[in-house]
């Protein structure tokens, strides 16, 4: 069977299952077998599919992602982050608009220790939404910010989209994407806190007022226990004091004792936060094995080689097939969680921007960047409906109140393509580069 028969199986199968709403996972494992089945033994089909989806998790890197799930599900009930939005609100009081600016901040900042967009909406926005009523905001401004910035923890580091990626593909170094998310991570907060001021502006939204250098001191030094564990595990990693594995276990401790110190972490309370750190890990672990099993049958095939013939061979303008792969992209987001996404399409477009001489942990940064849009945008944006749920805004109401945030997204995600310095400027002068 020849690689345009085994895509169009492939594909045709996934697409199917996934619209008639099979689980994404078993629409990948079942997809691979299908194809598999058509070329190979049934038996044989069957042992390889399985060992591949074994192969897939059996990787000592991958151990990073429920640890780092973990130390995000304890720093969401160990007190941080409130302390981490109060340290914010000092930042952005003065400004227009300031619990749109500390919504903004904290999810930089909570998102870059938790690693997910979802926990970080979750937190940052049920602390802020009975403040921002009291202050006279509109519910739908409140939340259509706090879903545009939560996906700002997906690229500031330590985030596990980055460890995912770089299983996929290869073995990107860790160490090289975590400083590669920075640039792109704080311009896409930026970019957002700019668009949050105008509308702030026009609305006439209050600032919060000054604080008096006591207060702030204090603030600073509740919150600096927290802002400590980027620099420990980060700092860690990028200097090879212990790989992202170590250093997620690291995050792991670090949190639990801050959160005992705090005296906000009950037996009860620490038994739910492994009751959801084990689902959502067997849940990413499957997901990453039957995504496996795809890029064996891929692979095998020999589809991801002539999908990359064929597209150079339309155009041979770089900027085109650039463009071309965005849209690909963008249209995915709206329908795949990012995990998924990275795991499908990696195999797929890394053969492509490569041969176009694009840096993987260049495009890493494009493909997260990209499917953080998918995130805040509906029918499967995760972060839309957590955010909608905990502002209690329809996601009719907050959509029309997202466009303009999505626009200036887009407009970063070209930018962060078309700029390679964006990316790799500060793993360049650290020497971090292949």
């Amino acid at each position: 069977m020849d690689a345009l028969t085994a895509a169009a199986v492939l594909f045709g199968a996934f697409f199917v299952l996934l619209f008639a709403g099979v689980p994404i996972s078993v629409s990948l494992g079942a997809a691979s077998l299908v194809t598999a089945l058509v070329f190979l033994p049934a038996g044989d089909s069957v042992y390889i599919i399985g060992q591949q989806m074994h192969v897939g998790i059996e990787s000592f890197s991958l151990l990073a992602i429920p640890l780092f799930v973990f130390a995000g599900n304890i720093m969401n009930n160990g007190g941080i982050a409130r302390r981490l939005v109060d340290f914010a609100l000092v930042l952005a009081g003065r400004v227009p608009g300031a619990l749109a600016h500390t919504n903004v901040l904290g999810n930089m900042l909570f998102g870059s220790l938790s690693g997910s967009a979802v926990a970080s909406a979750a937190a940052i926005g049920s602390t802020l939404h009975a403040r921002q009523e009291e202050e006279g905001y509109d519910p739908a401004f409140g939340a259509s910010v706090n879903i545009a910035s939560a996906s700002t923890g997906l690229l500031i580091p330590p985030t596990t989209a980055a460890i995912v990626y770089s299983s996929v593909a290869g073995g990107v170094s860790v160490s090289a994407l975590f400083m590669a998310g920075y640039v792109p991570g704080v311009l896409m907060g930026v970019v957002i806190m700019a668009i949050a001021y105008v509308f702030a502006r026009r609305q006439r939204y209050p600032k919060t007022g000054g604080v008096t250098p006591a207060e702030g001191l204090r603030v600073f030094l509740e919150a600096i226990p927290g802002l400590l564990l980027i620099v420990i595990v980060v700092g860690g990693i990028v200097f090879g004091v212990f790989t992202a594995t170590e250093g997620a276990g690291v995050a792991v401790l670090y949190t639990l004792v801050l959160s005992l110190v705090y005296r906000s972490m009950s037996w009860t309370t620490f038994k739910e936060v492994v009751t959801r750190t084990v689902v959502t890990t067997g849940v990413v672990m499957f997901l990453i094995g039957a995504s496996a099993g795809m890029s064996w049958v891929m692979a095998y095939a020999g589809i991801p080689a002539t999908i990359t013939d064929a597209l150079l061979s339309v155009t041979d303008s770089t900027v085109v097939v650039l463009l071309l792969m965005l849209l690909v992209l963008l249209v995915v987001g709206t329908f795949m969680d990012i995990t998924p996404a990275i795991l499908v399409f990696t195999p797929i477009f890394l053969p492509i921007v490569t041969e176009l001489g694009m840096n993987p942990v260049h495009f890493g940064m494009v493909l997260i960047l990209a499917m953080c849009l998918g995130t805040m945008t509906p029918p499967v944006g995760s972060v839309l409906f957590v955010a909608t749920g905990v502002s209690g805004v329809s996601i009719e109401r907050v959509v029309p109140r997202l466009m303009p945030y999505f626009l200036g997204v887009i407009l970063l995600l070209l930018a962060v393509t078309f700029i390679p310095a964006l990316s790799l400027g500060l793993p360049g002068m650290m020497g971090l580069l292949e």
